[in-house]
Formats: structure tokens, C-alpha cells, sequence
């Protein structure tokens, strides 16, 4: 028996969710434009128009634009998060860990330049952020403080002072895109290794070590 017209012509199983996941996408997509350009005074007819979906889409996904560039934020952080995480697994000692990722997110800033930017409009609030740096930081450093790495007072006075360095490194490189990028970033490390405790030999030792391989971005 041949099937009617109506039964050949029914989506496939998940076809509709695939496209509302596309949807929410692009918006989000839209949203991380904005925002690595500055931009948040955007229309909802802006962000839809970027996004290439129709208006009343976007009431499906979101309730307002301030949840939409909330959740901008948030995905950034999580790719930024999987990727360092991916980077930086197997490496043993705590202290290099923590400098690791460090010298990693400065070279990131030339190879993602727009989700930096996005990161950077985001400012110090990314330091009290439930996703992505600090509470890879936050935990960086109490697992280095535990192993006897670092000398700190207190983990969280720590991670703001840290967090706060990493978004001067990267507005930095920003800023001065004569910079290089690895060199900059491996002597801010050695800084901030310093500053933590470590002796100037023991902190240009872990900036000398080699770095993973950062992905192809293209």
C-alpha cells in the first residue's frame, strides 16, 4: 500500500527540533556579533535581521534581548572552557595547569579575535561567572595552593587578583595588534606566577615549557 500525500510529505522525526536548534543558534550567533563590536542597544529586528530568521522566532528562544546576550555570553564560555580543558588535560603539575591556560587564552586572542572581543565587553563580571574562566581558575588555583605550588591567602582573593590580569592581557593584545601575542603572553604569566608565590626562575621555567597545539580555527 502507497503511502498518501500527506504521510510522505510529514517532517522526519526531529526535523522541527534540528531547525528550532538552528534557529536558537543563529541568534545566538547574532547576539556574539553584536557584542564583540560593543554593540547592545540593538533591536530585536536587528538581532533577527543578523540572525537571517523572522521576528516572532524569537520569542520562541528568549524572553527578552538581555537573556539572549546572557546566553551569548554563556556559550562562549563554554567553548572557551571545553577547549581548555581539552588543552590542557594530561598535563601533571598543578602550577603549570594554571600557567598553561594562562599563556593559552593570551594566543587565543589573535586566533578568536570576536569571541575575545565578546568576553571583554563582559568585563570583570566574567570573574563571578558560574561558566567557562573563573571557576576553572578558581579551581586551578586551590589545587596548586593544595600541592604546596603557590602561596595564597585566600583562593578567591586570588582568582579576582589572576582574572583581572587575564583581561588586562587580553585588552592588551587587543588594543596593539603589533603585539606578539606568545611573547606577551608567556612574560605576563611570569608575572602573575610571581606574583603567586613562585620564584622568577621557577616562573620563566613553566613559561619555556611547550604548549599544547592549538586547533585550526579556519
Amino acid at each position: 500500500m502507497s503511502a498518501g500525500p500527506d504521510a510522505q510529505s510529514a517532517p522526519a522525526p526531529g526535523r522541527v527540533d534540528r531547525r528550532k536548534a538552528r534557529t536558537r543558534q543563529a541568534l545566538i550567533a547574532a547576539a556574539q556579533g553584536f557584542l564583540a563590536e560593543g554593540r547592545t542597544t540593538v533591536s530585536i529586528q536587528d538581532l533577527t535581521d543578523r540572525a537571517d530568521v523572522g521576528f516572532g522566532s524569537f520569542y520562541n528562544h528568549f524572553e527578552s534581548k538581555d537573556e539572549l546576550f546572557e546566553e551569548a555570553v554563556t556559550s562562549t564560555l563554554q567553548a572557551y572552557a571545553l577547549l581548555r580543558d581539552e588543552l590542557v588535560a594530561g598535563i601533571e603539575d598543578p602550577a603549570e595547569v594554571f600557567a598553561a591556560s594562562f599563556r593559552l587564552t593570551g594566543r587565543l586572542q589573535r586566533r578568536l579575535p570576536e569571541q575575545v572581543r565578546v568576553l571583554l565587553h563582559k568585563g570583570t563580571q566574567l570573574l563571578v561567572h558560574e561558566e567557562g574562566l573563573a571557576p576553572r581558575a578558581r579551581h586551578d588555583l586551590k589545587v596548586a595552593f593544595d600541592a604546596g605550588r603557590f602561596d595564597l591567602d585566600d583562593v578567591e582573593l586570588g582568582l579576582m587578583a589572576v582574572g583581572g590580569a587575564l583581561l588586562g592581557l587580553m585588552q592588551m593584545l587587543e588594543s596593539d595588534p603589533t603585539l606578539d601575542d606568545a611573547d606577551v603572553s608567556d612574560r605576563f604569566t611570569e608575572r602573575v606566577l610571581r606574583a603567586l608565590g613562585m620564584t622568577a626562575a621557577e616562573a620563566a621555567e613553566i613559561c619555556r615549557r611547550p604548549l599544547p597545539e592549538l586547533p585550526d580555527f579556519e
